[in-house]
């Protein structure tokens, strides 16, 4: 299924620091398994005028602006001109791009976030990526685990591509507008460019370009 593979699904690779990791698998749900080692690897050749290690496995940009009470911890790079604001939650293996936002009561887990990408407002993200400048309204998240515990499977019309995972939740193209209030459920895929109308329960393969209003009703982009 070639729409789903990870050359197709994101327009712009260098807009990440997970660049040789993407570009590395087939899928982009196969470098989920690889994130927190990954950011090990990378972390401690990021340049020390930028960037400073606070705590074990924790790489924050000196530009970035982390509010008090947040809680943060590694493996985790948080990039250049990045805000982490009051009540955010990052348990680890979090890679989040340059000017990105990570909201009041946030919380990410296993998540690759492209620059500028914006979960400002009561997000869930967890085993997921997100794709440059993909923003999430409020109260939207990702559901990783399926409610019967089986793998979860990637459907894109009559086809289904097996994951091999427990955990996955969601992968945003690049400028993916999720409205408040929605659930991206387990092996969710939004192509670039779409739109999910609010309180949306999306799952599938949802093309590039597509506005989402629900299951029965997605419609192109003029």
């Amino acid at each position: 299924m070639e729409p789903l593979k990870t050359k197709n699904l994101f327009q712009d690779l260098s807009q990440t620091l997970a660049k040789d990791l993407l570009e590395s698998v087939d899928y982009p749900w196969e470098a989920l398994s690889q994130i927190g080692p990954y950011i090990k690897k990378i972390g401690e050749a990021l340049p020390e005028d930028e960037y400073e290690k606070r705590g074990e496995d924790v790489w924050i940009a000196k530009s970035a602006k982390i509010y008090p009470n947040t809680y943060i911890a590694g493996p985790t790079i948080i990039g250049k001109e990045t805000e982490v604001r009051p009540g955010a939650f990052i348990r680890g293996n979090a890679l989040v791009g340059d000017g990105a936002v990570v909201g009041n009561s946030t919380e990410l887990k296993n998540v690759i976030l492209f620059n500028k990408v914006q979960v400002p407002h009561y997000n869930y993200v967890g085993d997921s990526i997100l794709g440059y400048k993909s923003h999430m309204g409020a109260g939207a998240i990702t559901s990783n685990v399926k409610s019967d515990r089986t793998l979860v499977l990637v459907k894109g019309g009559e086809k289904k591509l097996e994951t091999g995972l427990k955990k996955m939740g969601a992968i945003l193209g690049d400028n993916v507008e999720v409205g408040c209030g929605s659930v991206l459920n387990p092996g969710t895929v939004v192509g670039s460019d779409s739109i999910i109308y609010p309180l949306s329960s999306v799952r599938g393969f949802i093309l590039p370009g597509s506005i989402y209003k629900k299951r029965s009703e997605i419609i192109k982009k003029k």
